[in-house]
């Protein structure tokens, strides 16, 4: 099978991209243009030989259509996914998460593609209204980014609905891991500790989250590809386990072995009616209807993290904070 990987060099991509490869399928990776002709992550893969790259703009769709022909399958993943920059740019999340996923999706339709992953987030269904999650919970766009993310959504399922565009949702909850930025939670307060800091700068400590390592959530994706009940469905992709942000740190700094202080930081923290309080997974779905099952419980996808971490420390700035 050819498949298109569109963000494939970034974090979740990059190893949705190396995992096909492993599989054994024929891989074309779309990576955003940039004039030093950097491939992101895939720079220092393995398996970057093996990989076709295409370097262009999500937001242009001649080239997105050209990136598609002759693939059986797209799975899109590139998106702008930063909370705090979306509430500084709200339109380059419209133009990107929502024009984009309309690129794919019109010239998947015009291909006739066989297989569209669309990726959506935890984040369109704001914060629990009921525990665990399930796919036909309400969504309520709480950021700009969750709802640049629900709008795409809801495009690609209308596409299914009118033009029977073999489309899947899928939906991961909060996915952590080696090559992340450290926008995200897990990764600043690794990349701060190792960086010698006592007092770990972070925003809201009592949002809780259902975490999935990398690996998991990149199975999921490729179990998701292979199910035909699954077309024209929204699928979660979650543990169903749930932990507050101050109890991850606590748990990253007892597995570090350091102490550490906690200082909130204005800047870091979401505006009140923003914040998504509650986040857990209900997973029923994807393991009823595919092979998948996680690998990784919180502690082994954390020591797998901290290790990766510490091995590349140089590739973060932990002393800025970047929205």
């Amino acid at each position: 099978m050819k498949i298109l990987i569109t963000g494939s060099g970034g974090f979740i991509g990059s190893h949705l991209t190396e995992k096909c490869v492993e599989i054994g399928y024929e891989v074309r990776a779309f990576v955003r243009y940039n004039s030093n002709n950097r491939w992101g992550w895939l720079d220092s893969s393995l398996y970057k030989n093996d990989i076709e790259v295409v370097s262009g703009d999500i937001r242009d769709y001649d080239l997105v259509y050209n990136a598609l022909k002759g693939c059986d399958s797209v799975f899109h993943l590139a998106a702008l996914i930063g909370i705090p920059y979306s509430y500084i740019s709200p339109l380059a999340y419209i133009r990107t998460n929502i024009e984009g996923t309309y690129n794919i999706l019109q010239s998947a339709k015009m291909l006739g593609t066989e297989n569209i992953l669309i990726t959506s987030t935890s984040e369109t269904y704001g914060t629990a209204q009921y525990i665990p999650i399930d796919e036909k919970h309400p969504m309520v766009g709480q950021s700009p980014y969750s709802a640049s993310k629900i709008g795409a959504d809801q495009l690609a399922l209308s596409y299914y609905r009118s033009f029977d565009l073999p489309v899947k949702i899928v939906r991961p909850f909060n996915t952590y891991g080696p090559r992340q930025s450290a926008r995200a939670i897990i990764p600043t307060i690794i990349t701060q500790i190792f960086n010698g800091n006592k007092k770990i700068k972070l925003g809201n400590l009592h949002p809780t989250r259902d975490l999935t390592f990398v690996k998991d959530t990149v199975n999921g994706f490729i179990e998701i590809a292979k199910s035909n009940e699954l077309i024209g469905e929204i699928t979660n992709i979650g543990i169903n386990e749930e932990i507050s942000i101050g109890d991850i740190v606590k748990l990253i700094s007892k597995l570090m072995n350091s102490k550490i202080e906690i200082e909130s930081v204005e800047e870091r923290v979401r505006p009140e009616n923003s914040e998504v309080e509650r986040l857990n997974c209900d997973n029923s779905k994807i393991l009823s209807k595919t092979n998948w099952k996680p690998k990784y419980n919180l502690k082994a996808g954390l020591l797998e993290t901290i290790k990766w971490l510490k091995n590349n420390i140089s590739l973060y700035k932990p002393e800025i904070y970047n929205v």
